[in-house]
């Protein structure tokens, strides 16, 4: 009888600790790494300003970027594209308002002739809207406004 105890227990194979141990809790890891995943792509994936703009290719991706970060020499503290985040800012307070279904951020980029492009920058949500429209001369890096909103914007820039 002794005899056929201990072959018994040699024929009953030895359960791991750590396999019993997860087998246990494999539920409740997978779900809090589910949670983790998830909660990191929506921060990940928030829109903003620079996420909202389109991309362009060649010439018109330089003429987008010579705009917004037009900062009027040395001396200024702020580029156009932080400007016009701010006033978008202030207009929305607490909001994200990059991710709401009625939010547009449209850019379009049109040569005027060889080195000077006509850039519109439209904003539109469900309060209201705002239009930007500046000439960018490619060569000079001069920066031309075309309406008030879009001077505004300019002298903003310049005496910061």
């Amino acid at each position: 009888m002794v005899r056929d105890k201990k072959k018994k227990d040699e024929e009953k194979p030895k359960k791991s600790g750590l396999k019993a141990f997860l087998k246990k809790r494999a539920p409740f890891y997978l779900a809090a790494v589910a949670l983790i995943i998830i909660s990191a792509q929506s921060v990940l994936s928030e829109k903003n300003f620079e996420n909202s703009l389109p991309e362009f290719s060649g010439d018109e991706q330089m003429v987008v970027n010579t705009l917004l970060n037009y900062n009027a020499g040395v001396e200024s503290k702020l580029s156009v594209k932080e400007v016009i985040k701010n006033q978008i800012d202030e207009e929305y307070p607490d909001e994200k308002i990059y991710g709401h279904k009625k939010t547009v951020l449209d850019l379009s980029v049109t040569n005027v002739n060889s080195d000077e492009y006509n850039v519109i920058l439209n904003f539109k949500s469900y309060k209201g809207e705002m239009n930007f429209d500046w000439n960018v001369n490619l060569e000079s890096q001069e920066i031309t406004s075309n309406n008030p909103e879009s001077k505004y914007i300019i002298d903003v820039v310049t005496f910061s």
